[in-house]
């Protein structure tokens, strides 16, 4: 095994920061920012292809209609992304409670979601939120923490293909080896899509205050079995409540066309 001394490890991390550094998130949180946007359009397009490939898609007209309808109030709000073209949703059947956005613009929402986001304005929330992971380059900063943790490691898209680092890439991206598996960001992450996909959603024509009744809802389906919040990456229930109540309380009046998407 070929060992990296430490200078030359240093050296490589001063030109992996020089050429793409420190930048701010949405937030004003630095971010370490090591991939092109291209290369992780690469990524997530390809992850996403092979999930469509192992997954169950959900083929019913107007269930596919209705999540289409809510993501494109909000993706028609983001206007074009400079590193790939349209947003693609898809729906697949799943009793898992959840959804995901990947670089590249692909976006999965699971059946089972629907059953707790019991509107329009509650899935806006979980959209949002996902989109919002994408537009703050969260699975970047991920994988660019990794890559100054192995340095040597070639984070591309051959890695894909069932090499030794694929579990590392599917990790930065939010999924698990196993697709279908979806895998946590960490908790300022989590905190700051729920703050980004809040305005986002109610820039796109819904109601922010639902956002609360999402997760309101979310701690019923969960019947009280949520982790202790210092032992999660993501924050409790009631500390998403609070918080997005106080970025509710701030948000401005917008003179905005309320959507109209129904199941």
């Amino acid at each position: 095994m070929k060992i990296i001394k430490p200078g030359l490890l240093s050296t490589v991390m001063a030109v992996s920061l020089a050429l793409y550094g420190c930048v701010n998130s949405p937030t004003g949180r630095q971010q370490i920012l090591l991939f092109s946007g291209s290369q992780m359009s690469e990524l997530g397009v390809q992850s996403f292809e092979e999930m469509k490939k192992q997954e169950k898609i959900n083929t019913d007209k107007k269930t596919n209609a209705y999540v289409q309808c809510v993501t494109n109030a909000i993706t028609t709000r983001l206007g074009p992304q400079p590193d790939f073209g349209q947003w693609e949703v898809v729906v697949f059947d799943s009793d898992e409670v959840n959804a995901f956005a990947l670089p590249g613009g692909k976006i999965g929402v699971y059946t089972g979601l629907l059953k707790v986001a019991t509107n329009q304005d509650q899935l806006a929330t979980v959209i949002g939120h996902e989109i919002a992971h994408v537009t703050a380059n969260h699975s970047n900063e991920r994988l660019s923490r990794t890559q100054l943790a192995n340095t040597g490691l070639q984070l591309t898209s051959a890695v894909m293909s069932g090499s030794e680092y694929q579990s590392i890439v599917m990790s930065g991206l939010g999924l698990g080896v196993q697709y279908g598996v979806l895998m946590p960001y960490n908790r300022a992450q989590e905190s700051e899509s729920d703050m980004v996909g809040l305005r986002l959603m109610a820039e796109s024509g819904f109601d922010p205050q639902q956002s609360v009744t999402l997760w309101e809802n979310m701690a019923k389906a969960s019947g009280g079995n949520q982790i202790p919040e210092l032992l999660s990456t993501h924050p409790s229930h009631s500390t998403r409540i609070q918080d997005l109540q106080a970025a509710i309380a701030s948000l401005p009046v917008m003179n905005v066309k309320q959507q109209n998407c129904r199941l």
